[in-house]
């Protein structure tokens, strides 16, 4: 496995995983900030994007709840600067992303890359808040990521 340098590698690598593959990847980007989290039923659904076993029905239920916590705090992105509060939303998008049914998905998609690109998001928006910088970027801590996860398979 080629060391991931940039998200051009990164896509790459992302699009030979399977559908389940790229769940449990994703859930795992979503994991990464978990710490911005604000609720019990966002984590359940991230542990249940990192179980490759997981049943479709508990992917389907875990999905539903991400996905309703994403649009509930939805409405508060933009309308005020509570970063933390838009990080905690994009956490929850993280997970939906990761646990994206197939009749969800087009083409294009890929659940481990939309997840990726909002744990991106919820980190971005709790800088806004933290008074120190952060050592290393998201981007290198998911390429790190998804080599060790790659080199599983």
């Amino acid at each position: 496995m080629a060391k991931i340098l940039n998200d051009h590698d990164l896509r790459a690598a992302l699009e030979t995983l399977s559908a389940d593959r790229q769940r449990v990847l994703g859930a795992q980007f979503a994991k990464g900030v978990i710490a911005y989290n604000r609720d019990e039923r966002v984590a359940r659904a991230i542990e249940t994007g990192l179980n490759l076993t997981a049943t479709p029905a508990e992917v389907e239920d875990a999905f539903k709840a991400a996905k309703s916590y994403a649009t509930k705090t939805y409405t508060d992105c933009g309308k005020d600067t509570n970063w933390l509060a838009q990080a905690d939303h994009f956490v929850a998008a993280a997970a939906t992303a990761a646990l994206t049914p197939d009749a969800f998905q087009t083409d294009r998609q890929n659940r481990a890359w939309k997840a990726a690109v909002q744990a991106r998001m919820a980190v971005n928006c709790a800088q806004m808040e933290e008074i120190e910088g952060e050592e290393g970027s998201e981007a290198e801590r998911q390429y790190s990521a998804a080599e060790a996860f790659l080199a599983t398979a």
